[in-house]
């Protein structure tokens, strides 16, 4: 049964997402922030999905913390849950990604027109320049920047190492980070086919001031609170 659902699910994935990557091509001439509304119905439509046919639902601790200005997300990544429910929960958001993703047929295509930071990680301190200036364009623009600092995903019980970008464009143009943990890994496993029916908690920090911090020490605040809280969320 976990197999047929999960199916469903992929099949109305197949069938949506060209025809959505249409839409978000048309937006092109659209102000960023319109833009991103009209795009960002692709998520919305596959959580409803995710829900009828998977059984798959989320409750939110912290929502008093969602930013009401922009502000830069840092999330733990465990699944491609978040990279649709985050859409959903926060204001108008762009995301710092590898470039390749961009050349994906019909979803990079789509994910063009929501105004990404897209970066070649072989680049090096030259990414973390055109993570700043794109970032402050992106802030300036009233969108809030997201980040998985740990650059995978993860399975359940596991971290990689915490990269220094976030924090280094949070600390460089002093804007508040909004941490974020969260469990989808227990039920949307990396790269699984399988989905399984259940309640993802996500979990919102309360905002850090970056002002008087340097970019290395906000990253370990940032890494501390995001694996401490997972500690407390359900495992299954």
């Amino acid at each position: 049964m976990l197999w047929l659902r999960s199916l469903l699910f992929a099949i109305g994935q197949w069938i949506v997402t060209p025809i959505y990557a249409m839409i978000a091509i048309l937006t092109f001439p659209l102000p960023p922030i319109l833009r991103y509304r009209i795009i960002t119905g692709w998520a919305r439509s596959m959580l409803w999905w995710l829900r009828v046919t998977c059984g798959i639902h989320y409750r939110v601790i912290g929502k008093e913390h969602i930013p009401t200005t922009p502000a830069i997300i840092l999330a733990k990544h465990q699944s491609a849950w978040e990279t649709l429910a985050l859409q959903e929960i926060f204001p108008p958001q762009v995301w710092v990604l590898k470039r390749e993703l961009l050349w994906v047929p019909f979803f990079g295509w789509g994910l063009a027109m929501t105004s990404p930071i897209a970066i070649n990680r072989a680049a090096g301190r030259e990414a973390l320049k055109q993570l700043v200036s794109q970032g402050k364009d992106r802030l300036k623009k009233g969108f809030c920047v997201v980040i998985f600092p740990e650059g995978t995903r993860t399975a359940p019980g596991e971290k990689a190492k915490y990269h220094i970008g976030g924090a280094w464009l949070a600390s460089h143009t002093k804007t508040s980070v909004t941490p974020v943990a969260h469990n989808a890994g227990e039920f949307w496993a990396k790269n699984s086919f399988i989905k399984k029916p259940g309640i993802i908690t996500i979990s919102i920090g309360t905002p850090i001031d970056t002002s008087a911090l340097k970019p290395d020490a906000l990253n370990t605040i940032v890494e501390q609170w995001i694996e401490q809280e997972m500690t407390r969320l359900p495992q299954y």
